[in-house]
């Protein structure tokens, strides 16, 4: 997809990656509706790329909250004058025993990192139907295609949404709007804990950087990408587990075993 003139509606907005891509979407000459419920660092972000001769709408919106999720499409129709791809980032995880996780959270990690990005798809795609052009962008995780121990709830809702993101596409064929699926392995953003960052070092747990990242977004979205895994050999494992899964458990069996102690960490 040519970026230049195209109207984005971009979910995370504010955080690590978010802000990065926002960046580089306004740069490369594309409208971008800023969604996040931070609307002080929405305003901040907007005030940079309009300084830089950029198009910014800030959005402001609880993605948990279904009203406020209701009318996030509608506004950045309005305010940006159409809609040529949606690129879903928001999420939300958490590294626990799952017999301790909370409901609440549980149920807020589902809801964010599956279900809104649906919804947003569905408020969308009346409008994309119609151009007979545009994209999906799902940002998910290598954690989406191998379940990770203390990590129950984040892998199923990631593991969702690659299904989600394939069987859309699948869907969608012949119509001129597409799908693309990115899942990139652990970032070094906000959204990990102090515990996380201790255990990936004590795995030896590979770890990419924010900008990084964003440049493999915007290269997917720039080719039509259908799936994207980023970082090796995790893409390799990725394949290792869809074929042999019970090999991968034993790989992982001893990982597993020094994971849980900084996975109770969290409880603390």
């Amino acid at each position: 997809m040519k970026l230049e003139g195209k109207s984005v509606i971009l979910t995370g907005a504010a955080g690590g990656i978010g802000a990065m891509l926002a960046e580089a979407l306004a740069a490369r000459g594309a409208r971008v509706a800023l969604v996040d419920r931070n609307a002080g660092a929405l305003e901040e972000i907007q005030e940079r790329l309009m300084n830089r001769g950029g198009q910014a709408l800030a959005i402001p919106a609880d993605l948990l909250d279904p009203a406020q999720l209701a009318t996030v499409v509608e506004q950045a129709r309005l305010g940006l004058g159409g809609i040529d791809l949606l690129i879903n980032v928001a999420g939300l995880l958490s590294f626990r025993p799952f017999a301790e996780e909370d409901p609440a959270l549980l149920e807020r990690i589902v809801q964010l990192n599956l279900i809104t990005p649906m919804l947003l798809a569905r408020q969308a795609l009346p409008h994309l139907l119609k151009a007979g052009s545009g994209r999906i962008v799902n940002v998910g995780s290598t954690f989406g295609s191998i379940g990770f121990a203390w990590f129950s709830a984040y892998s199923a809702s990631k593991f969702g949404l690659r299904g989600f993101s394939e069987a859309l596409r699948r869907e969608l064929d012949g119509t001129g709007v597409g799908v693309t699926y990115i899942a990139p392995r652990a970032v070094r953003t906000k959204l990990n804990t102090g515990a996380i960052y201790r255990m990936a070092e004590a795995v030896k747990m590979n770890m990419d950087e924010p900008d990084w990242v964003v440049a493999q977004i915007m290269a997917a979205i720039d080719r039509d990408a259908k799936d994207v895994y980023l970082g090796f050999p995790e893409k390799l494992f990725v394949r290792i587990n869809a074929l042999l899964p019970r090999l991968v458990d034993s790989a992982l069996r001893q990982q597993n075993r020094v994971m849980a102690a900084f996975a109770r960490e969290s409880l603390r």
